[in-house]
């Protein structure tokens, strides 16, 4: 898959030339809360999406906010279940929900899916365009402000990616890595399926040899806020996490694995994401895997 990435991210610069594009976010810019937004709703240039199935999104939403669906992100045709398709696309996507290369946008998940969102997040970061990206702290539950079931009208922008190549990492990368210092892999999946005790179907058991186990749910509080920064950051370390290190992280598919990886850039750590993830590695039987008794 990491080869498929190249060539897109290459061919992608070549098409879209030396657009000037934010980069990664901060710890200032990544994440917002609900009075925020609610003070910000009518700024311009503030694009609001609501990821998740339209179903959900038309039994009401944030004023103001547009629908994307997953499936739009996601390559099609293709053997792993959640893949990028050409920046090409990706741009046509975005630009049509208004988006352009200047624009204030932040996500929220309209079912209940922080990694729905999150998995947004991590495109838009591989397009560019992640400094200017944020995640709605505590989702829909949290906001008090307008809902509708209106459709907003939207001006369609104009996108020009700035690829970037510290994103995703594949099986060769993750393999050429096991217990490697300085290289943290985290299992984002609960932890029935780490251990091995749950077996995903026609999948083998147990985890990436040497990896940590951090539940992407266990990053959040009762009310689905993100946890406070010392308590992420007391989580990384207890799963070996050291300053200066890559954190590495997958789940089933790649798409619970962007929690960790979110909350990893919003540390302030270099992070990645296996995007074949548990699919990709268990399908490859040269691979070894391990079973635990506990996380």
């Amino acid at each position: 898959m990491i080869k498929r990435l190249a060539i897109l991210l290459t061919t992608a610069s070549l098409a879209f030339g030396a657009a000037t594009c934010p980069g990664h976010g901060t710890a200032d810019s990544m994440l917002v809360s609900a009075a925020w937004l609610s003070t910000h709703l009518k700024d311009p240039g503030l694009v609001v999406i609501g990821v998740g199935p339209k179903a959900e999104f038309d039994k009401g939403h944030i004023a103001g906010s547009v629908s994307l669906e997953l499936a739009a992100i996601s390559a099609k045709g293709v053997p792993l279940t959640l893949e990028f398709p050409p920046m090409a696309e990706l741009a046509d996507t975005f630009a049509a929900l208004g988006v352009t290369n200047t624009s204030r946008i932040v996500l929220y998940s309209v079912a209940n899916s922080v990694q729905s969102a999150t998995r947004v997040f991590l495109t838009l970061d591989a397009m560019g365009l992640g400094r200017n990206t944020a995640l709605l702290d505590g989702g829909f539950t949290a906001w008090t402000g307008p809902v509708t079931t209106e459709v907003a009208a939207v001006k369609r922008g104009t996108v020009e990616p700035c690829p970037q190549t510290d994103i995703v990492v594949d099986a060769a990368y993750v393999s050429a890595n096991l217990r490697h210092a300085g290289v943290d892999i985290i299992d984002a999946r609960l932890p029935g399926f780490y251990t091995g005790e749950q077996i995903p179907n026609n999948q083998r058991a147990g985890h990436v040899p040497g990896a940590a186990n951090i539940p992407f749910s266990s990053m959040f509080d009762g009310k689905g806020l993100l946890k406070s920064t010392d308590d992420l950051k007391a989580m990384l370390t207890s799963a070996g996490v050291k300053p200066g290190d890559r954190v590495v992280s997958y789940c089933h598919i790649g798409q619970q694995a962007t929690v960790v990886y979110f909350v990893a850039r919003y540390l302030g750590f270099d992070a990645r994401l296996y995007d074949g993830s548990w699919q990709d590695w268990s399908a490859r039987t040269d691979l070894p895997t391990e079973v635990s008794k506990k996380p």
